[in-house]
């Protein structure tokens, strides 16, 4: 297992988005603003008063932007490889899927376009009264622009109660 980055920025960014997400935090950042509120008549709500709210608040929106952003670019990229992880370990997965979200718009539009089709097909199966828990065939690499289903392998009525895992997996 890889160990953990020590970088800086890394660290500091980990540790402020676990401190500002915290209810304390939230707490202490409600007096803050209470604190400036109740100072209004002191200060006559003049523009110096206003400033400091007014800077404080674009300053840490400023950087929050920044930790919000490095916290999701993080936990996006954890949670893409958890799933390239599972297809590449089911059974029957398209490992073509793996690292999708690399691929070019145009691409990604044409495999969804396929896999709109396939839900489709299995919402009109329970329409009918069957299942949609079966396996059709499927090459994620195809699609066609006018949403045809031609030779494509409609849904079966098998069920799978879990997933199957490669021999090379054990």
């Amino acid at each position: 297992m890889a160990k953990p980055s020590s970088s800086l920025f890394k660290r500091l960014a980990k540790r402020a988005s676990i401190a500002t997400g915290r209810p304390l935090t939230f707490m202490i950042a409600v007096g803050l603003i209470l604190a400036w509120a109740v100072t209004g008549p002191i200060f006559h709500y003049g523009d110096t008063w206003q400033l400091v709210i007014n800077t404080t608040t674009t300053i840490i929106t400023f950087l929050m932007v920044f930790l919000i952003q490095n916290t999701q670019n993080r936990d996006t990229a954890a949670v893409q490889i958890k799933l390239d992880e599972l297809i590449r370990s089911v059974e029957g997965a398209h490992n073509g899927l793996l690292d999708l979200e690399e691929l070019d718009d145009e691409v990604l539009d044409r495999v969804k376009a396929r896999y709109c089709t396939l839900a489709e097909a299995a919402r009109e199966e329970l329409e009918k009264g069957g299942l949609d828990t079966g396996r059709p065939k499927v090459d994620p690499e195809e699609g066609s622009d006018d949403g045809s289903d031609e030779g494509a392998e409609k849904p079966t009525n098998t069920r799978s109660t879990k997933p199957k895992r490669r021999e090379s997996d054990a």
